[in-house]
């Protein structure tokens, strides 16, 4: 396995909307596992495939603890949503920033498992709230587009400061 480079807000490859995955492979598969192990090394609980600059529908979570229950969705697409929940977001491509974000308490969605095979998921609380916010990777948006375009503004002079001092 290998570890995968995050792309970094206000990087506009971030804003490329990812195209639909036509084989289910075991190249895939391996892709996904590197994923996952970018994920729990970051740390995080959950990565969208446009954040590694690979633009096809891939998203990886695990939001337990013991961090051995990882979900792999390929092509997800929500089919229905319900209810309504503020939740704090942060985000691997924006690391450091926290901000409150309205999303959909449950969600249905059907997706591919890693071995090819459609399913369906129902998903409640901060798992649904995860695969919203993954899920939103894949269309080229981010959590701070959620927020003020000061705040916005503000995050994202703070974050170029910081790579220009890493670079």
């Amino acid at each position: 396995m290998a570890l995968l480079d995050i792309l970094e807000f206000p990087d506009p490859r971030l804003r490329t909307k990812a195209s639909l995955i036509n084989n289910v492979d075991g190249k895939l598969a391996t892709f996904a596992d590197d994923m996952l192990e970018t994920m729990y090394t970051a740390p995080g609980v959950g990565l969208a495939a446009s954040q590694v600059n690979f633009h096809k529908r891939l998203i990886v979570i695990d939001v337990t603890e013991e961090k051995k229950s990882p979900l792999i969705l390929i092509n997800p697409e929500i089919i229905t949503r319900e209810g309504d929940m503020e939740t704090e977001e942060g985000c691997l491509s924006i690391p450091g920033f926290w901000e409150t974000v309205r999303r959909s308490e449950n969600i249905q969605l059907k997706a591919i498992n890693r071995q090819g095979e459609e399913f369906t998921l129902e998903a409640e609380g901060f798992l649904a709230v995860c695969i919203q916010h993954e899920m939103d990777h894949l269309e080229g948006k981010l959590f701070v587009d959620y927020i003020s375009k000061t705040k916005r503004q503000m995050i994202r002079k703070k974050l170029l400061k910081q790579q220009k001092v890493r670079d």
